[in-house]
């Protein structure tokens, strides 16, 4: 049941809530009309029982919504953070990764690919898939998988694993 209630808008919250009072309203008035006729104290004792029941259920949905917000405070914090420290990086690395791109370029340059194959090599070390590289050229899996093969054949390296390694290879230190 709580994680039923944790994924509840605040909308859907005040909705049930709302639910809630009513019913605890007509529950009342219900009772009210039955101490004045008379009725038995049991059945007395079951509308009140559910007037407790709505009242608890009011009480967890409005517990529930405060803890989630607390949760999503924590994430924009989390988020913001993570945020600030990408934004750091890319500034912080900026020189080099422009340099690096340059130096891609150039050998891929070397290597005669068309401009088609210098996408699909970019591409290619972003770590997408042939099908992911299709649908954002808007072209057949088989065309991109044809292009790579030329780009395999250009550069003398034997496939996507040995492409990305010739670029990053000496760029990851492994630690002692």
């Amino acid at each position: 049941m709580t994680k039923v209630l944790s994924t509840l808008e605040s909308k859907e919250r005040l909705t049930l809530s709302l639910i809630f009072i009513v019913v605890i309203g007509l529950l009342i008035g219900d009772v009210a009309e039955d101490l004045a006729h008379g009725s038995s104290m049991g059945h007395v004792a079951i509308e009140a029982g559910i007037i407790i029941l709505c009242l608890v259920g009011i009480l967890t949905l409005w517990l529930q919504l405060f803890k989630t917000k607390k949760e999503v405070q924590k994430l924009n914090i989390d988020l913001s953070k993570v945020r600030s420290d990408l934004d750091k990086w890319k500034l912080e690395t900026k020189t080099l990764t422009e340099g690096l791109s340059k130096k891609i370029d150039d050998q891929l340059s070397d290597w005669n690919l068309t401009l088609a194959e210098k996408e699909i090599s970019l591409l290619i070390l972003k770590g997408l898939s042939n099908k992911e590289i299709a649908n954002i050229r808007e072209t057949s899996e088989k065309t991109v998988r044809q292009q790579a093969t030329g780009i395999y054949q250009k550069s003398n390296l034997s496939g996507r694993n040995e492409l990305s390694a010739f670029f990053l290879e000496d760029l990851l230190i492994i630690p002692n």
